[in-house]
This record gives C-alpha cells, sequence and structure tokens, in this order.
C-alpha cells in the first residue's frame, strides 16, 4: 500500500507539473503575440505613410509567432498583384523584382481568397492542384524556395481585397489554430496601416496641390506681364506633381508650337523647343487643334510620326500628356508631361494637368490684358497728367512743357527731347529733357538761333512740310551727307543717331516742334510718333490757352467745387457731417486757406462740427474751445452775432479778440489772417463757416463772396437734413401708432376669448408692454387688501420673482403707497439713487429704470402694471402713455371678468331655485 501510494503522489505531482508547462507555455505565447502586436503598431504610429517598415515588421513577427521559415506579402489593385515585401530567403527579393506586376491566374492562391475563402492553409504544397498542373510559380515556391506547408491570410477592407500576405515551412507541419488566428489580426494590423497609409497620401497629394496653385497664383501676382516665371512655374509645379520627369510649356501661333517653358530636356531638345516645330501628321498634339482636351500617348515609340520620332530620340520620353490651353475656341498653347518610361498617366494626374493649364489661360489672359491696359493706360495717365500739369500752371507754360517731355522721352524710349518755339523767323529752345553732352553748344537755352534753318537743315524740312520728319539714321540723312551745321554737330558732338522731329501747329503755321533724340540707331514707332502728335497738340493748346486759363480757372474750380458739395447733399439727406467736410475742404482750397471750419448754433452755443487740414494738435486745439457762447471776442462769433461777415486781415492787431483764444490757437496754428460767414435760415444765422491762414494775408472780396456761397449752400444741406429728420419722425410716430393700435386690438381679441380668465390677458398685456416700451422686467399684479401681488411678470429672476408672487405690503412699499395716494404712476429714471430698500432690491437684481402705473377703477387703486430696465434710462412719454393705456386695458379686463362672475353665479342661482333656498347674493 505504501508503494502504490507513493506511485499516485508521483503521478500526480507529473500531472500537476505537466499542466503548470502547457499553462506557462500558454502564457508566454499570449505575451509573445502581445508584444508582437504592440511593436507592430508602433512600427505603423512611426511610420505614418510608410508601409514598407510596416510589413516588414509584420511579416517578421508572424513568421518568428507562427515558426515558419519565410513569407511574402503583396497588394492588389483591382487588376494586378504586386509584391511588396519578402523575408526569409535569399531568392525571393531577386525573384519578386523579376516578376513585378502580374495578373491573377485561375487556382492561385489570390483567385481563391477572391472566390471569398478566408484563409488558404495548404498542408503539403506538392500534394497541391497548383503544383502537380506544373504552375511556375507554385514549382518555384516549392522545388526553389522549398516551401511544403503554407498560409495565405487575405488583407481585405470590407469586401475589397486589399492584398494577401503568405507564411511558408520547408516541412510538412500544418498551422495551428492559434497561428492562423494570429496571422489574421497581422493582417488586420496590416489593412489599417495600409488605409492611414492611404489617407495619409490622398491628404499630402491634397495639400500638396493646394500650395502648388497657390504658389503659382502668388508667381501670377508677383510678376504681372511677364510670363516667363510664371509658366516655369507651372511646369515645375505640374510636373513634381503629375510624377513627370521632364517637359514643356509650349505657345501655338497658328503654325508653330514654341517652348516658353522647359524642365529637365537636354540641350538639344530645349533648343528645337525654343525655335518651334511644325506637327507631323500623326503627331498626337493635332488632337488638340482638332478639339480634344487632352491627348494622352501611352508609347512615343509607337506613334509613326517623325517629329515624335525626334523628340523621343532627343528626350528618351516614352510616356506622354498632352493637355490644351483654351480660351473660348481658340487654342494658345499647351502643356506637355512626360516620362521616361512606359507609365501612363491616371486620371487624377490628367486632371491636375489641366487644372494648371487652366493657370496657364488666366496667366497669358492677365499678361495680354495687362499689356493692352498699360500702354493704353501710360499714355491717358501721361495726356491726363500734362493736361493736369496744364491746368493747375495757368500762365506759366515751363511746368507744363517739362511734364510734356519727360514723359515723351519714357514713353517713346528716348534719350533727350527737346520744346522749340519758333517766333520772328528763330527757333529757340525752350525746354529740354536729358540734354547730352555738348548740345548746349549746339543748341542754346532760351537762345533764338536762326541760323540753323537752311535749305539742307531738318527744321527749314519741318517749317516748309509742316510734317513730321523722322531720321532713322541721322548719318544716313541728307541734312549730314550735306553737313548742315546744326545736324552734323548734334550727330558728331552729341552722338544722336535716331532723331524725330514734331511741328507744334497753329492755324495752319509753325509755332514750335518737338524733337527727340536716340543714342542707337532705333526707328520710332507708329504709336510712339502718334504719341508725340498729341503731346505737340497739347502743347499748342497750353500756349494758345495759357491767359484764357488763368481766367477761367477761378469759376471753373467755383463751380466744380459747387457741384460736387451739392452731389454731397443729395446723396447725404440725413447727415450733416458729409457736407460740412466737403465744404471745408472746398473752402480751404478755393480761398487759398491753410485750414477751415465750420460751426453750427444749437442750444444757444456754437458748436464745432467740421475741421480741414489741421494736424492732430491743432484740431484738439481748436475744439477745445467750442461749444461757446456767440460772442463778438472771436471772428466765428462776431459774424454770427452781426450777421455778416467777419473779416479779420491780423487777429493779433484786433485789440477786441479775446486773449484765450488767441492764446490757444497761436500755441499749435498760429494762425493770423481769418474770415468768417455766416450761415442764415429765414434770415437768422444757424452758423458759421471759417478760413484761416497763418501769414498776414488778407482775403479778397471774390474769396469774401465764394466763402458766403459755400455758407449757402450748408443752409441747403442744413434745411433738407431738418425736413428730412420731419419726414423720418413723422413715419416713425406712424409706425409706432400701428404698432400701438394692433397691441391694443390683440389684447382686446384676448379679453374677448378669455372672458373671466384674467392670466392670459394679463400676460398678453405684459408680453406687449415689454415689446413696445423696449423693457426686460415687468410685472402686472392686483392689490388683495393691502396685500399688493403680482400676477404675472417677465424677466425676474430669484428669489425677487418669489416676493412679487408671494406679494408685499403697500404700506411696507413707498413707490407702491405713493401710487394709493393717488399718483398715477410712478418712474424712477435710476433707481441707484432712491434710499429705499425696495430700490436697492430692484438694483441688486439688476433693474436700474422703472416705470409703475396703478389699475385704476373710479378711486380704487385695483393693481399696478410695471416695465424695468438694466440701465439707468427713463421711459419717455410716448412710453408713459403707452402703459397706462394698457393699464386702461388691464381694469377693462378686471371689470369684464367679474361681471362674467357674477352673471355666472346668477345664473347658478336660478338653476337651483326650485330645489334649494336662494344665496344671499341671489
Amino acid at each position: 500500500m505504501p508503494d502504490d501510494t507513493q506511485i499516485d503522489l508521483r503521478q500526480t505531482v507529473a500531472e500537476l507539473r505537466r499542466q503548470l508547462d502547457a499553462i506557462t507555455a500558454e502564457r508566454n505565447e499570449a505575451l509573445a503575440r502581445e508584444a508582437a502586436t504592440s511593436e507592430v503598431l508602433q512600427v505603423i504610429n512611426s511610420s505614418p505613410g510608410d508601409l514598407a517598415p510596416v510589413f516588414d515588421a509584420m511579416l517578421e513577427k508572424a513568421m518568428r509567432l507562427c515558426e515558419a521559415a519565410f513569407g511574402m506579402l503583396w497588394t492588389y489593385d483591382g487588376e494586378f498583384v504586386q509584391f511588396a515585401a519578402a523575408r526569409g530567403h535569399p531568392r525571393f527579393d531577386e525573384w519578386t523584382r523579376e516578376v513585378g506586376p502580374s495578373r491573377v491566374y485561375p487556382g492561385s492562391t489570390v483567385e481563391r481568397l477572391l472566390r471569398g475563402e478566408p484563409v488558404v492553409h495548404i498542408p503539403d504544397a506538392r500534394e497541391d492542384q497548383a503544383y502537380r498542373s506544373g504552375n511556375l510559380r507554385r514549382r518555384f515556391l516549392v522545388d526553389v524556395g522549398g516551401a511544403r506547408t503554407y498560409l495565405t491570410v487575405p488583407l481585405r477592407k470590407g469586401d475589397n481585397l486589399l492584398g494577401a500576405f503568405a507564411i511558408y515551412r520547408q516541412e510538412v507541419r500544418p498551422f495551428t489554430d492559434k497561428q492562423i488566428a494570429l496571422a489574421q489580426n497581422f493582417a488586420a494590423q496590416a489593412v489599417i496601416a495600409m488605409e492611414n497609409a492611404r489617407l495619409i497620401n490622398e491628404t499630402r497629394e491634397a495639400l500638396e496641390q493646394q500650395t502648388a496653385t497657390a504658389e503659382v497664383l502668388q508667381v501670377i501676382n508677383s510678376s504681372p506681364g511677364d510670363l516667363t516665371p510664371v509658366f516655369q512655374a507651372i511646369v515645375e509645379k505640374a510636373h513634381t506633381l503629375c510624377g513627370a520627369v521632364c517637359g514643356s510649356l509650349q505657345l501655338w501661333d497658328g503654325e508653330k508650337f514654341r517652348g516658353i517653358a522647359m524642365r529637365s530636356f537636354p540641350e538639344p531638345m530645349v533648343e528645337l523647343l525654343r525655335q518651334g516645330y511644325t506637327l507631323g501628321p500623326n503627331h498626337p498634339s493635332r488632337a488638340l487643334i482638332d478639339g480634344a482636351r487632352i491627348a494622352h500617348c501611352a508609347d512615343m515609340a509607337e506613334v509613326d510620326d517623325p517629329g515624335t520620332r525626334l523628340g523621343a530620340k532627343l528626350s528618351g520620353i516614352r510616356t506622354v500628356a498632352y493637355v490644351a490651353l483654351r480660351k473660348d475656341d481658340a487654342l494658345l498653347g499647351q502643356i506637355v508631361a512626360a516620362r521616361l518610361e512606359v507609365r501612363p498617366f491616371t486620371d487624377t494626374e490628367l486632371a491636375l494637368l489641366e487644372s494648371f493649364a487652366a493657370q496657364a489661360v488666366i496667366a497669358i489672359e492677365n499678361a495680354r490684358l495687362l499689356t493692352e491696359t498699360r500702354e493704353a493706360l501710360e499714355q491717358q495717365t501721361a495726356t491726363a497728367e500734362v493736361l493736369q500739369v496744364i491746368n493747375s500752371s495757368p500762365g506759366d507754360l515751363a511746368p507744363v512743357f517739362d511734364a510734356m517731355l519727360e514723359r515723351a522721352c519714357r514713353l517713346c524710349e528716348a534719350e533727350t527731347a527737346h520744346l522749340l518755339r519758333y517766333e520772328d523767323g528763330a527757333f529757340s529752345r525752350t525746354a529740354s529733357f536729358g540734354v547730352p553732352e555738348g548740345f548746349d553748344e549746339i543748341l542754346p537755352l532760351n537762345v533764338p538761333v536762326p541760323h540753323i534753318i537752311t535749305q539742307d537743315s531738318v527744321p527749314y524740312r519741318m517749317l516748309a512740310s509742316r510734317a513730321v520728319v523722322h531720321l532713322p539714321d541721322t548719318r544716313e540723312d541728307e541734312s549730314y551727307r550735306r553737313r548742315a551745321p546744326a545736324e552734323t554737330a548734334a550727330v558728331e558732338k552729341a552722338g544722336i543717331r535716331t532723331a524725330l522731329f514734331v511741328p507744334l501747329l497753329q492755324e495752319g503755321g509753325v509755332v514750335g516742334g518737338f524733337v527727340l533724340h536716340r543714342m542707337e540707331v532705333r526707328p520710332f514707332t507708329d504709336k510712339q510718333i502718334a504719341l508725340i502728335e498729341n503731346f505737340a497738340a497739347q502743347a499748342v493748346i497750353a500756349i494758345e490757352n495759357a491767359r484764357l486759363l488763368t481766367e477761367t480757372r477761378e469759376a471753373l474750380e467755383q463751380q466744380t467745387a459747387t457741384s460736387e458739395i451739392l452731389s454731397v447733399i443729395s446723396r447725404s439727406p440725413s447727415d450733416i457731417r458729409p457736407v460740412f467736410e466737403a465744404i471745408v475742404a472746398h473752402a480751404a482750397s478755393l480761398c487759398e486757406a491753410e485750414f477751415s471750419a465750420v460751426a453750427r448754433f444749437e442750444d444757444g452755443l456754437l458748436h464745432l462740427v467740421a475741421l480741414n487740414n489741421m494736424s492732430p494738435d491743432e484740431s484738439a486745439a481748436f475744439h477745445s474751445l467750442f461749444p461757446r457762447l456767440p460772442g463778438r471776442r472771436f471772428a466765428m462769433g462776431r459774424a454770427f452775432l452781426d450777421a455778416r461777415p467777419a473779416h479779420l486781415a491780423d487777429v493779433l492787431s484786433d485789440p477786441d479778440y479775446d486773449p484765450r483764444t488767441v492764446e490757444v490757437l497761436q500755441s499749435v496754428a498760429g494762425y493770423r489772417s481769418f474770415l468768417a460767414v455766416p450761415i442764415f435760415r429765414d434770415g437768422k444765422p444757424i452758423g458759421v463757416v471759417g478760413c484761416g491762414r497763418r501769414a498776414v494775408r488778407p482775403f479778397t472780396p471774390i474769396q469774401i463772396t465764394l466763402l458766403e456761397t459755400f455758407a449757402d449752400q450748408a443752409a441747403i444741406a442744413l434745411e433738407n437734413v431738418r425736413l428730412f429728420n420731419e419726414i423720418e419722425t413723422r413715419n416713425r410716430d406712424l409706425g409706432e401708432a400701428l404698432e400701438q393700435q394692433t397691441a391694443t386690438a390683440e389684447v382686446l381679441g384676448v379679453i374677448n376669448s378669455s372672458p373671466g380668465d384674467l392670466a392670459p390677458v394679463f400676460d398678453a398685456i405684459l408680453e406687449k408692454a415689454h415689446k413696445l416700451c423696449g423693457a426686460a422686467h415687468g410685472s402686472l399684479g392686483i392689490f388683495e387688501g393691502d396685500t399688493w401681488r403680482a400676477i404675472v411678470q417677465r424677466g425676474y429672476e430669484e428669489p425677487l420673482a418669489s416676493t412679487l408672487r408671494q406679494g408685499v405690503r403697500g404700506s411696507d412699499n413707498p413707490l407702491l403707497q405713493e401710487l394709493i395716494d393717488g399718483a398715477p404712476f410712478v418712474h424712477v429714471a435710476d433707481l441707484a439713487l432712491l434710499d429705499l430698500s425696495i430700490a436697492r432690491a430692484n438694483v441688486a437684481a439688476g433693474i436700474r429704470a422703472l416705470l409703475v402705473v396703478a389699475l385704476r377703477k373710479d378711486d380704487a387703486v385695483l393693481g399696478t402694471i410695471s416695465i424695468a430696465r438694466r440701465e439707468p434710462r427713463a421711459f419717455s412719454d410716448k412710453e408713459v402713455a403707452l402703459l397706462q393705456n394698457f393699464a386702461a386695458q388691464a381694469v377693462i379686463a378686471m371689470e369684464n371678468a367679474r361681471l362674467t362672475s357674477y352673471a355666472t353665479a346668477r345664473a347658478t342661482c336660478r338653476s337651483r331655485s326650485n330645489t334649494r333656498p336662494r344665496p344671499a347674493m341671489c
């Protein structure tokens, strides 16, 4: 027996040790799986968008934990299988690179996975049908790789097969269920990594496209009119994002494509594109000429066209995409993107190229419009600037001629320009721009030189023909060949090679001329000659109208100012400030004043409403004197009191002038002469317009009259604003009356629909009162003996709301007591100013303004209606009257309820008179 017991004990210990070993092994396997899973997830996190390290780590973990000798992972795009990773066999890397993308063949593991098999587990590859049938790939795996047992697990997203990975053993030993489950777990991690990479790549591509678009638009904006950097940027961005190795942007002139921006082409190809080329009969770009948007050539080697063959030979390109640059139906050019291998562009890449083509078209159109606009604008600007100089320099022709010559040189690309006057048979040089060395000896400034007019000279030719004389090359001109003195000196001493003479014609005769020179042989264009002829006409106008312009300028400026001020008046019917600002601006300009101001008379004081041409310090000093009472001790007050202009030639010499005004304004503005003119309405002053000068320089009678005109315009503007505001007030009053009538009707409707029920009536009354009076809080309550209790309330928060519902004694509330004592209402603009407990409670609740109206029938106070605001702001008389009207409606409702209740009781008494004794009230 002891021997049997010992044997049993040893067997039990052995069994327990075996179980412990099994549990320990299972635990170790689980820990290894978890560690492997964690490591793979860590690789996924540390390699966003990069699948190679993820796939490699996953294969390594799967092979180690599943005891496999080698493994592979491939992806599937719906058509082709592409090997992505291989591990464990020295021949596999080389073999997978040789195989490349391949289609799914019948009986393959991928084909079985596509049919829906969850995994493909082959215990012995030599017994599998694919091996027996002689499949080359299966034979390679078994005969070269030594694979015997292998497991293939799909990578699925939903119902879509994204790929698979397989692990192999070199002995016949099937994988366990745990190992298959572990492999499926790794497959799920691979799918997660692939989806993450897809999302990251899509986001990156979208960001790169947006960045590229923004950068191209930035180049367009920073290079207006210059297409070269724009085209180069477009080619760079388009090729980079579309995976193109080389290419170009070419323009189409109707006969040839000519390369403008090239990328990564060899120099012979660049030179060919730069010179331009015609299309052969089978060139892919012919499709663009026929209207196609895109011409996509998968393999240039298959195109039978001499130009295409030459391009492929020079550059080595194979796959090419041609995308049209088209505006409306006109072909402007093309973007060309090329690859050195046969790899067609995707639809997404072609769409992206079209996007860049659209940007190129925008740039081309912008450049065209900009060039045309710039040329027209430069000429118009030059003409306008010259006219402006003419207008701003009446009687003084020197700045006019200087402006013309400077612009003539700049716009016509001349080195030097001169204006000649012809008087008494002699030319004199009146003005010049860019005088060359030695030219003063040939033609002195402002000195008549009759000797330059000889029959061989160019000035004589211009006088005789009264037409333009253009010398493309002065050395080839007849005047130089015949050694005319001035022309010979101009060529040999001043170095002039191209010359243009344009006459100034007046009444058929020559009164002068423009002369432009270039120091190189480069003829002037027809546009440039026409521009100088235009300047010549302007010069004649300036000469003829110098006297008239001086006389008429002041009248024109006055009319313009009047028109502009009236325009401002018409645009600002309710705002007087823009009108005053326009008046002071024009008054200062036309009256030659350094500053001007307008003051308006309101509430017995003159208020400063507009200033012009004053610094912040000067403006602050002037404002510090206003508002002020009109008085004779300052110019604007004197004009107001005397109802006539007050003209002070020198304020410092006026003994009656206010010392403080002098001190304040002299400290910053330093003004000396001042003119003030009253603004009248119905014969009474309502304001003043004033102008000041910092020097002692009295205003002229014309300027005084002009300022009176501005004062009249100010009066018109003030009257317009007054009338406009009256109309606005009437319209507003009508609107408020309509709102009040509507509210009254709605409340009466509630009274009629709720006989005997005061709560909805009171609620409607309070809601309308709040809306029309702009209140934030309010209540409507009744007296029950000496206690007042709120029936309805709005906006109040606890604890004040509870206090109102529970009721307060009227005698304890001084505000209610006023109503009980006979006051029609109690109005407090700011409760914070009252030393009452009820006022402090309201202020604590955020209430500052309060209006309470008694609900009164005969002499009895039935209750109150109140509204309140959070800010200290009094209610208007209209709002008080409106709340009294709502109080009257509340009393009507209460009386109706009482009568309804009485009638109901009477009816009840009659119905019970036959069965019960009558109540006393019956």
